[in-house]
């Protein structure tokens, strides 16, 4: 059960930290956002360390799709109601610079890169694709409507943006991190003001960017209660069709869509970590109906830190630390928001101005209805009586059947069967008591 993308042969490989060292800035988590983060501050000739817990891209990022599109669903039309026009522009701005950020780095980097027409359809709500249609016409974003596409199944209504992209998440990282200052295997137990406190020595720095999926510092910013996380599940098929785009059915039961080299990826059968869902099982049974003569090659899942309001937490981490800040809250769409992030964080910690410091800041409002929901299931995970308890709050592990793991339902930190942490924000593994 490995990604397309973690089967690549690694070139960088980083020594652990062995000592206590300092640096200007530091970076914990070594995914596509903290690299990124890395990659732009040594650019601007700003030291920094990064430290990653495991390796390189082993996260989230080795397990994504790997799309790179500032089309994030039905999001628009939801922006545009909430926010007003000109919040709702600077969001798709934010997003069509990050690509255009890729596409400068990837002229000399050999990763996969390819342009493609993104796609947002749905089987069944067409009014609901008509409203995202016009919401980005009201924004002058150029988008196209269409009840065709390529595909086996019919269309009730699609949204098509152009010049949106995929590529080799692994290809890229490896490229971008070749001459960083990287400590792999080096976990940060916790950060006293800006030091940060590892498994192999002590890092004092003036500034951190934590970019480690979801937070794990308790103390400040309340993300325990402003994020949840988010299963999703992926199978490769081989003697598919070739879509010639990437497509986001957004169906309850909807599935995502493309192509790399002669595989087919499917994506979907997604819920809430701890809870059931449809995994892969609601794949296969996809693929056999509408793909009959494909063959699947291999099959990964992977986890998305899902917010109040659908945007990104990027910025300074609390009011209480002006000096440590903080990338998360992706929302399935982490490889575009990841050069956001990397972006915003390089100017902020230069005291650059960036015109998208408030639209994306982890300060603002939280009075959203998922507030609600996020309490009550931490509730239940707080109140469930089991002897398997998350180290990181304490809520109560649910057993997996699919993935043979033991899951967190408040906070989505998962462990294998003997206890090994496998996604955070618990620092540390899980053991019976």
């Amino acid at each position: 059960m490995e990604s397309i993308w973690k089967q690549s042969e690694r070139r960088n490989h980083f020594d652990s930290l062995e000592k206590n060292i300092k640096t200007d800035v530091l970076v914990i988590g070594g995914g596509m956002a903290g690299v990124l983060c890395a990659f732009q501050l040594q650019w601007a000739g700003v030291p920094c360390v990064l430290v990653e817990a495991k390796t390189l891209g082993s996260g989230i990022t080795g397990n994504t799709t790997a799309k790179i599109s500032s089309q994030h669903g039905l999001i628009y039309q939801e922006l545009l109601r909430r926010l007003g026009r000109e919040q709702a522009k600077l969001y798709w701005q934010a997003n069509e610079q990050a690509l255009a950020q890729y596409r400068n780095l990837c002229r000399e980097i050999d990763c996969d890169l390819e342009e493609k027409i993104s796609f947002v359809c749905s089987r069944s709500d067409r009014e609901a694709i008509r409203r995202e249609a016009q919401a980005l016409k009201q924004m002058g974003v150029p988008v196209q409507f269409t009840e065709q596409l390529p595909l086996p199944f019919p269309v009730c209504g699609a949204v098509g943006y152009s010049k949106q992209a995929q590529f080799h998440p692994m290809k890229f990282l490896d490229a971008i991190s070749r001459e960083l200052t990287v400590y792999e295997h080096t976990m940060v137990r916790e950060l006293k003001g800006t030091t940060a406190i590892t498994n192999r020595g002590k890092i004092t720095a003036q500034k951190i960017i934590v970019a480690t999926h979801f937070p794990f510092i308790n103390t400040h910013g309340s993300y325990f209660l402003k994020m949840y996380q988010y299963r999703s599940y992926v199978i490769a098929l081989k003697g598919a069709q070739d879509v010639n785009g990437i497509y986001i059915d957004e169906d309850k039961n909807g599935v995502s869509l493309r192509n790399y080299g002669e595989l087919l990826l499917i994506g979907g059968g997604g819920h809430r970590t701890g809870k059931q869902g449809g995994n892969w099982q609601q794949l296969r049974e996809f693929a056999r109906q509408y793909y009959p003569g494909a063959v699947e090659t291999t099959h990964w899942a992977t986890q998305d830190c899902m917010t109040l309001d659908g945007m990104p937490y990027i910025g300074q981490y609390s009011a209480a630390t002006p000096n440590v800040y903080v990338a998360t809250g992706f929302n399935k769409w982490g490889m575009t928001t990841s050069m956001v992030a990397a972006t915003l964080l390089t100017d902020l910690i230069q005291g650059k101005n960036n015109p998208f410091v408030e639209l994306f800041s982890p300060s603002r409002g939280i009075l959203q209805p998922q507030l609600a929901r996020n309490a009550w299931e931490a509730a239940i995970g707080f109140l469930t009586p089991t002897l398997r308890r998350c180290p990181h709050l304490g809520c109560a592990l649910k057993w997996n059947p699919q993935e043979h793991s033991r899951d967190c339902s408040c906070h989505g930190s998962r462990f294998t069967e003997t206890g090994q942490l496998i996604d955070n924000p618990a620092a540390g593994d899980w053991k019976r008591k």
